[in-house]
């Protein structure tokens, strides 16, 4: 039972028109309404109202700040319980005047994550749709929120719900012939256990056809831009970013650290760093931001290749597209506005045909070609459609590995004819795990580990 009442500053911290405190427990509104003067008693105040007045010193009576104050009654709030907003003006004392008198009261500081936790003890979310609250505040692209809100809603808790409740069904007929083998009951056989188990396989397999890409629109894709130095990757990240984000200059190796800068791409969140041209060199500093590079080539999802088109290729160009056989890569050829000198034969060695593409980032042109390519590489071309449910969390992906694995086993058990008994302790399995990712089945620990994720005061 929670007994205790919380509060915390939910909107960003700094400047702004307003800023939001959010109280939430058993004793939020007589709490609040101790330091607040206005036209009306809020222990009095109808749900879902908004109150004008002023926070108070609970001794001095000194006029704090000027508020609006929302009551939100239990059940009918986020986190079930009674709630109070208070709006003040936007600024670090403001906030800090309001928040000094709340904690002076009976109330105390929240925890990360800890109103969307009291949330989903008290039913109104299971876990995953919590997890997706995370995902709605961190998103990077239209698409990535879009995912997430679906996920809110409970999109994906009610897929997991229909595959749970069918293992339900399932294990009910099992237990059904174990404890009444001498009752007229429908006969469980081989069969049935095989289509059950193979229908719950299927649906487990159609939602981590998407994991790869959810992956990508929860995370973005990490794109390391490299190459030797002046052959245009500076200038390759501001325009991709449509802004001057990185220094270009005509002298080699002005790029001396990595740069990092989020793009959307055809609705694709991309993760850009820009490194420090690769090449031998005397220079400690640059000697740094070589190596720098080198480790970001090898955490990359995706690596673009810069090479300029009006030289022939280097053997440092060469021995890098050695190092990279085998990764996503996409070879660009810049700087086609110049003399042609760089054989695409030697490249074609090294990358497919459908890998290399050829532009001019100063004259602005082949970014659309760029962008349709890293798509095309990705998500063959397009996104799945808007109304697909993607899995895009790491944790649920590998507990439907785990229930798929199950289920396989119970399904081989099955056409191996194994006592329906043993095949029973598979079947469970897969719904217990099913169950850890809504949170029916998830160990205290977890849940812990879970909320600290989130920011404080949400």
């Amino acid at each position: 039972m929670i007994s205790d009442t919380i509060a915390a500053v939910s909107s960003a911290v700094g400047e702004g028109g307003i800023a939001i405190i959010r109280v939430s427990g058993p004793d939020s509104i007589p709490q609040v309404a101790a330091l607040f003067r206005g036209g009306k008693q809020l222990t009095e105040a109808p749900s879902h109202t908004v109150h004008y007045g002023h926070i108070v010193h609970p001794e001095s009576g000194e006029v704090l700040e000027e508020v609006l104050v929302t009551i939100m009654r239990a059940p009918r709030s986020f986190t079930t319980e009674d709630v109070v907003e208070i709006s003040t003006h936007g600024g670090v004392i403001s906030v800090r005047r309001v928040m000094d008198v709340l904690l002076r009261q009976q109330i105390r500081l929240a925890e990360p994550g800890e109103f969307t936790k009291r949330a989903f003890l008290g039913g109104r979310i299971d876990l995953s749709q919590a997890e997706a609250v995370i995902d709605l505040i961190r998103s990077k692209s239209d698409r990535a929120f879009s995912v997430a809100l679906k996920q809110v809603e409970g999109s994906l808790s009610q897929q997991i719900g229909d595959f749970r409740q069918s293992l339900l069904e399932l294990l009910a007929h099992i237990e059904v012939n174990i404890d009444y083998p001498e009752h007229d009951v429908e006969t469980l056989t081989a069969a049935f256990i095989k289509e059950k188990s193979g229908e719950a396989i299927a649906g487990i397999d159609r939602l981590l056809k998407t994991a790869s890409q959810g992956k990508i629109l929860r995370e973005g894709i990490t794109t390391a831009i490299i190459g030797r130095p002046n052959v245009g990757k500076s200038s390759l990240l501001n325009a991709l970013a449509r802004e001057n984000k990185a220094i270009v200059t005509d002298i080699p190796g002005t790029t001396r650290d990595v740069i990092e800068e989020y793009v959307t791409i055809n609705q694709i969140p991309l993760k850009l760093l820009d490194t420090a041209g690769i090449r031998e060199t005397m220079d400690v500093v640059e000697k740094i931001g070589v190596e720098r590079s080198k480790a970001a080539v090898s955490e990359a999802d995706l690596i673009l290749l810069v090479l300029n088109a009006g030289e022939p290729l280097h053997d440092d160009e060469l021995e890098l597209m050695e190092q990279i056989r085998g990764r996503q890569v996409l070879c660009i050829m810049n700087k086609m506005d110049l003399p042609q000198h760089l054989d695409k034969g030697q490249l074609l060695q090294f990358f497919d045909e459908s890998a290399i593409v050829s532009m001019s980032v100063l004259e602005e042109e082949g970014l659309d070609r760029l962008e349709e390519a890293i798509s095309e590489l990705f998500f063959g071309g397009k996104l799945e459609s808007g109304d697909m449910t993607y899995v895009s969390n790491v944790r649920h992906v590998a507990l439907l590995n785990k229930a798929r694995q199950s289920l396989t086993d119970a399904y081989e058990a099955a056409e191996q004819l194994i006592p329906i008994d043993m095949i029973q302790i598979d079947v469970r399995l897969a719904w217990e795990q099913l169950g850890e990712i809504v949170g029916d089945t998830a160990a205290d620990s977890l849940l812990d580990q879970i909320f600290s994720q989130f920011c404080l005061g949400k």
